[in-house]
C-alpha cells in the first residue's frame, strides 16, 4: 500500500497473473482460466497479510505463486528488493528456503510412511550441511517450540490428532528459519476448540521469531484475530485492500460488506444486517463482461456490466468498484 516505506517491505508482489489453458476442441479457440489476474500487494517484516474470499477466487493459487511452487504467467515477486523470478537457480533456492508454506490438510501434507523426526529433518538434510546429531538437536528444539513432546520424534503422522499434525506441519515450515510463512487455510480442517490453540501458537511464533505471514482464509472471524492488512479477492482479482481496521470497520466494496455480514458475532451491537448474495460464483472459464461481481451486486448499474473497475485509493484504502467511485466522487 502507498503508506508503507520501501525499507520496511519484505515481499512485494506486482501485477501477478496465473493463467491455465483449458482443454478445447482441435479447431476451437484457446480458452484460459484466469486463476490470478493482476494482483499486487506488499508485506512488511513481522506483519500478517490476510487474503480472503470464497472458494475459487484464486487465494491458494496466489499462495503457490509466492512459494515458487508455480511460476506466474506474468508479474514480478520481489523479496527484500530482489526479483525472485530473474535470478540464478542457486539464488532462487535460497529464497525458497526463506518463503515456506503450511498447507490446509496436515494429514495429506505429511508422508505417512515417514516418522516425524525424519519428516522434520528432511529440509535440513537437503538444504544444510548440519551433521546428523545437529539436525536431530534442531528438530527437537523446534518440536519444543510448537508444543510437541520429545517422544513424538519416533512416531508416525497417523498416531496424532489433527491439531498435533498441524503443529508438525508448522514445525516443518519453520525448520529453515524462514522470514515468510504462507499459511493456506491452516486451521479450517481443525475442530473449533483446537483452532484457537494453533492460532495462538502461530502468533507466539511470529513474535518470537519475527515471522511475516500471508494468511489465506475464508473465515473472517479468524482473520480479525490475527491480521494486520486484509486483501479481498473475487474471481482472481483484488477488489478491496486495506488495514484490518479499515476493512472491518468501514468495508466499501459490496462483496466485502456481504462477507462481513455473514461473520458470526457474539456481541449484539457488533452484528451486521445480513446481506445475502444471490447466485453462484461465475465460472472462471466464462467470466461476466465488466465487473465480475455485477450479477450478484445489489448496487450494480449499466457501467458495471460494460467496464472492469480497477483499484482506486481512497485515503490509504484501495477499492475496485464503480458504485464506490460515484459515492466518493
Amino acid at each position: 500500500m502507498s503508506n508503507k516505506q520501501t525499507s520496511d517491505i519484505l515481499l512485494d508482489a506486482r501485477d501477478l497473473k496465473k493463467y491455465y489453458q483449458a482443454k478445447s476442441g482441435l479447431f476451437a479457440p484457446k480458452k484460459f482460466v484466469k486463476a490470478v489476474d493482476g494482483v499486487s500487494f506488499t508485506l512488511e517484516k513481522g506483519k500478517t497479510l490476510a487474503i480472503v474470499g470464497e472458494s475459487g477466487c484464486g487465494k491458494s493459487t496466489l499462495g503457490r505463486l509466492l512459494t515458487m511452487i508455480e511460476t506466474p504467467t506474468e508479474g514480478q515477486i520481489y523479496y527484500k528488493g530482489e526479483d525472485l523470478l530473474t535470478h540464478t537457480a542457486e539464488q532462487q533456492k535460497l529464497r525458497r528456503q526463506k518463503i515456506q508454506i503450511v498447507f490446509q490438510n496436515p494429514y495429506s501434507s505429511l508422508n505417512p510412511r515417514k516418522k516425524v523426526g525424519t519428516i522434520l529433518e528432511e529440509p535440513l538434510l537437503i538444504n544444510t550441511d548440519l551433521t546428523k546429531d545437529e539436525r536431530k538437536a534442531k528438530v527437537l528444539s523446534m518440536m519444543a517450540k510448537v508444543g510437541l513432546k520429545e517422544e513424538f520424534y519416533s512416531r508416525y503422522p497417523h498416531m496424532f490428532s489433527g491439531g498435533q499434525r498441524q503443529r508438525i506441519a508448522i514445525a516443518r515450515g519453520l525448520m529453515l528459519d524462514p522470514d515468510i510463512v504462507v499459511a493456506d487455510e491452516p486451521v479450517s480442517a481443525l475442530d473449533v476448540s483446537v483452532r484457537a490453540q494453533v492460532l495462538n501458537l502461530m502468533m507466539d511464533l511470529q513474535e518470537e521469531m519475527g515471522l511475516s505471514y500471508v494468511f489465506i482464509s475464508h473465515d473472517l472471524s479468524v482473520v480479525e484475530h490475527l491480521a494486520d492488512d486484509v486483501m479481498v479477492m473475487y474471481l482472481g482479482r483484488c477488489v478491496e485492500y486495506g488495514t484490518k481496521e479499515m476493512i472491518f470497520n468501514n468495508p466499501l466494496h459490496p462483496y466485502t460488506q456481504a462477507l462481513l455480514s455473514a461473520t458470526p458475532r457474539l456481541t449484539p451491537e457488533l452484528r451486521r444486517e445480513r446481506i445475502k448474495l444471490e447466485g453462484e460464483l461465475p465460472s472462471p472459464l466464462n467470466p461476466p463482461v465488466g465487473c465480475a461481481f455485477n450479477a450478484r451486486c445489489r448496487f450494480a448499474f449499466d457501467r458495471c456490466c460494460k467496464e472492469q473497475p480497477h483499484l482506486i485509493n481512497y485515503d490509504k484504502h484501495d477499492v475496485a468498484c464503480f458504485y464506490v467511485d460515484e459515492k466518493k466522487g
